[in-house]
């Protein structure tokens, strides 16, 4: 199923936990420090939950962390690669990247304003052990400096090989977590 994905910065995880759960009537599909993600049903969306307090200002200030579109398959994400760079939007793509505590295929595109959108898909849950610092930087400005990343280990930062994953436990995703 795809399903729209809305990345929120948040300044307390466990207030925002307790609000949304109420909100959307479900508990969320995975918790880790700083970090819980929703899947609802209805309607169909990707809630994540990101502890950046030091972004995060009052009413929708500092809110958006980032935008995406989950969706079921990497053959998906590249066919969604291929559209958006044929309809001449610059793209950075990632594969086989540890990201929000899930090894993902995606590929992120800037809006004008530099809200970064990503088309992704997960491989499978990291259960333990380290993995790239959520985002705590601005998006692109839109202006050709590129699509943002909400990883640490994005397009244009050196840290390692974006698989690098070979001290993190993985298991595959449970059904409604990715």
């Amino acid at each position: 199923m795809a399903r729209v994905q809305l990345a929120l910065n948040v300044s307390d995880v466990d207030a925002a936990v307790a609000f949304y759960s109420k909100l959307f009537g479900v508990e969320p599909a995975k918790r880790r420090p700083g970090y819980a993600n929703f899947a609802v049903d209805v309607p169909p969306l990707k809630l994540v939950l990101i502890e950046n307090p030091d972004v995060r200002g009052s009413g929708v200030a500092g809110a958006l962390n980032h935008l995406g579109v989950e969706v079921e398959s990497s053959a998906e994400v590249t066919a969604a690669t291929r559209r958006l760079a044929g309809a001449g939007l610059e793209t950075a793509v990632e594969e086989n990247t540890a990201c929000c505590y899930a090894v993902q295929d995606k590929v992120w595109v800037d809006d004008p304003d530099g809200a970064p959108w990503e088309v992704y898909t997960v491989l499978s849950d990291v259960v333990d052990g380290s993995v790239p610092t959520l985002r705590t930087v601005e998006p692109g400005s839109g202006s050709g400096s590129g699509p943002g990343s909400a990883c640490a280990c994005g397009p244009g930062v050196d840290c390692g090989p974006a698989a690098d994953t070979t001290d993190v436990v993985i298991e595959p995703a449970p059904a409604g977590a990715r």
